[in-house]
């Protein structure tokens, strides 16, 4: 105590063991230094250099946060695009049917899509992937405006997918029954329907591919969903 005292009276200065012992245990024992903006040195005297750390910025946060909104908004553009698709697929399925002008006693040539087992489920599924996206924008908007929420976009991915399988799997049973309608299969002795049926059958071919163009909106909503929630 004597010693110290009077090495501050002369103008020497003492070295703090105890305190340089506490900073190395500090330093093995891996305690986080909590940041500062300006950091004075303890030596006494005069021209002392200064420390300056600098302040954790947001930035970081700011730019995931205006990707997943960009992502968002181009999400509820595409479910808009998949509404009209769907809905114009089933639109032009249920309204399609066509009687030929000519008739027997006993048959009457007429083909709609009711007769098709297929086209009955070609149209229920594309009316429950719209009915579906309709209610799915208010999910999407939740996302845009809060873009780093996790529960809603995971629940968008879930029940995109199921949509996604819903309605591949009926545009893709249509799509046989129109391809034998345009071509028939000669070793089953199934003529063409298309020859004598010329207005029904462009008709459920549109509806095939806006259906398709259904899923193919389906899928990109997917991967921007997945995208999304990877890179939180």
């Amino acid at each position: 105590m004597d010693l110290s005292r009077s090495g501050k009276e002369s103008g020497d200065i003492a070295i703090p063991v105890r305190e340089v012992k506490s900073s190395r245990s500090g330093k093995e024992s891996g305690d986080i230094a909590i940041p500062v903006r300006e950091v004075k040195s303890s030596k006494s005297g005069k021209g002392a250099p200064t420390v300056v750390v600098a302040a954790p910025t947001r930035l970081g946060q700011a730019l995931p946060a205006g990707w997943k909104r960009g992502v968002a908004i181009i999400d509820l553009i595409l479910r808009i695009c998949a509404i009209a698709a769907t809905l114009g697929a089933a639109a032009v399925m249920g309204t399609t049917s066509q009687d030929l002008p000519f008739f027997t006693r006993f048959f009457q040539f007429q083909a709609s899509y009711d007769d098709f087992p297929t086209f009955t489920f070609f149209l229920a599924g594309n009316a429950i992937t719209c009915t579906y996206l309709v209610l799915s924008l208010p999910f999407s908007i939740v996302c845009i405006v809060r873009p780093h929420i996790i529960g809603a976009r995971m629940l968008l991915l879930i029940f995109d997918t199921l949509a996604l399988a819903l309605t591949m799997s009926a545009a893709s049973a249509a799509a046989a029954i129109v391809y034998l309608a345009h071509n028939g299969n000669p070793n089953t002795n199934w003529p063409a329907l298309c020859q004598q049926f010329d207005e029904f059958c462009p008709r459920v071919s549109g509806a095939v591919v806006g259906s398709f163009l259904g899923v193919l909106i389906l899928a990109v909503l997917v991967i921007l969903s997945a995208a999304a929630l990877r890179r939180n």
